[in-house]
């Protein structure tokens, strides 16, 4: 049983999207693809968004993601107005995709050929742990086609939408079952179970409290083949906006939407800083969807929401680089359960941190450390908390490896928590709503608003959620709901 499919109601030939971030890229281009006249309304000089760029004395850093799986999911909206991928993107699959380090001093590179990480599992924890790899691995591929063509890859309105046969597959499949339980059905190993489970953070929840169907985001990761765009992945933004301009829609960078304007009970434009008015038969809103909502919008609307933890950037350019490393890499610390049981539950800093360090190029540095979000741990970052917890992290670093980390160091900037809440993002966190089942599919917050038929969303905060592929997804979802389901 399914229930209507809603749609924006109206004349829907002139769209503004607010936001030049990834999902109003990506909605911007299907739109032009159905022929409507597309306006792309930023308060950067930049497309991107969250995957913004950041350029420092001859360094330059991608401010947001920087792993990037499932190209494919570029290559929609491009082709939607006729466009090749490798006309505007060029995409270098990395090998490994990620390099992981252990606090026993074992290593081992994540492949996505699964022959050759058959032998690395089993290089590292012996045969039976690679056979329980094959099995993951066949799991994992048919719940992800499964959750893509019919959960995540479709708008829902309620829970009736999810009930046919392939929501029993899903329960068939253990998609409902703890993400930490269904992963040692496979995998005894504690490295291999960290390896294809640390992955839930990016949901925000701990593996022991996600479901199952979040094994995607591992296969995703760690199976379906991680790449990286030359240019960094701010290329991925500078892409599709060169092509949705090259189709007519038109960009104004340096504007500042300050609220959508209402008239009996539908948007009919938006409002700048500058006082001007555009006008609109449709808004699209990509700010992430709390601030959207309490900023944009006349009436709140939107309910009370749990957050992912959020995260510490170190962007560091450096005089040293270091041979032995790979493009990503996992440094894992001791604890496990009590790491993510600190940052999610307790609003603690880790005890024993946990770090992605990305290396694109041989002495740039991206150091991410999850950290509480600031409802769950209201610290205070803005009084020198920044600076002493990134020096921390750099000597963490050093006693994994990095010898010499600190003195290497020629521009170092930190984004703590606070300065995440400053570029609008809830709570302080750039992950979002977290995946709690409540939060989840038909229960996440709608892409269509509620009281006004024509205002639309798109980004991590609504459905699919968040996660480059996700954003990508989110902005075809809201197209069709202005279009009709035809683009």
């Amino acid at each position: 049983m399914m229930s209507a499919m809603r749609y924006v109601s109206g004349p829907t030939d002139r769209v503004v999207v607010v936001g030049a971030g990834l999902g109003g890229l990506a909605c911007a281009l299907h739109l032009a693809a159905a022929g409507r006249q597309v306006t792309v309304v930023e308060r950067e000089p930049i497309p991107g968004g969250r995957a913004g760029r950041l350029v420092d004395s001859g360094f330059e850093f991608d401010t947001g993601p920087t792993v990037l799986t499932m190209p494919s999911l570029i290559e929609e909206p491009l082709a939607a107005v006729g466009e090749r991928l490798s006309d505007w993107l060029d995409l270098q699959p990395l090998d490994p995709a990620y390099r992981a380090y252990y606090p026993d001093g074992s290593t081992m590179d994540v492949r996505t050929d699964t022959v050759r990480m058959a032998a690395e599992i089993s290089r590292v924890c012996g045969p039976r742990e690679a056979d329980g790899y094959l099995r993951f691995v066949d799991f994992a591929r048919k719940l992800w086609l499964l959750e893509r063509d019919h959960f995540i890859g479709r708008n829902l309105d309620t829970p009736l939408d999810l009930v046919n046969l392939n929501l029993l597959k899903l329960l068939g499949m253990g998609g409902f079952r703890r993400l930490h339980t269904k992963i040692k059905q496979f995998f005894r190993d504690p490295r291999t179970q960290r390896i294809f489970s640390f992955q839930a953070m990016y949901a925000g929840l701990a593996p022991h409290d996600a479901l199952a169907i979040y094994a995607v985001i591992a296969y995703l990761d760690s199976v379906a083949g991680v790449f990286h765009p030359k240019g960094g992945m701010h290329a991925v933004p500078r892409a599709l906006a060169g092509a949705a301009e090259k189709h007519g829609v038109e960009f104004r960078y340096d504007t500042t939407v300050t609220r959508v304007e209402i008239s009996g009970g539908r948007a009919i434009g938006v409002i700048t800083a500058d006082g001007s008015r555009i006008p609109a038969d449709v808004v699209v809103l990509n700010p992430d969807l709390p601030i959207a909502y309490r900023d944009l919008l006349p009436s709140a609307g939107s309910r009370s929401l749990r957050y992912s933890p959020s995260c510490v950037v170190l962007h560091v350019g450096s005089r040293l680089a270091y041979g032995k490393i790979a493009h990503h890499n996992i440094h894992f610390g001791a604890s496990w359960r009590r790491t993510f049981d600190e940052v999610i539950r307790d609003g603690l800093l880790m005890s024993d941190p946990s770090l992605l360090v990305t290396n694109p190029n041989p002495k740039t540095y991206y150091v991410l450390a999850p950290a509480p979000n600031l409802e769950t741990g209201p610290m205070n970052w803005r009084g020198g908390l920044g600076a002493r917890y990134a020096d921390s992290l750099i000597r963490t670093l050093e006693r994994r490896g990095y010898i010499g980390f600190g003195d290497g160091i020629e521009v170092l900037r930190v984004v703590t928590p606070a300065d995440w809440a400053d570029q609008g993002m809830a709570a302080g966190t750039p992950f979002a709503a977290a995946h709690t089942f409540r939060q989840t599919g038909p229960f996440r917050p709608a892409n269509l608003h509620p009281a006004y038929p024509n205002v639309v969303f798109t980004g991590s905060g609504t459905q699919p959620g968040v996660g480059v592929p996700m954003v990508l997804i989110s902005g075809k979802l809201a197209a069709a709901r202005i279009t009709g389901g035809v683009s």
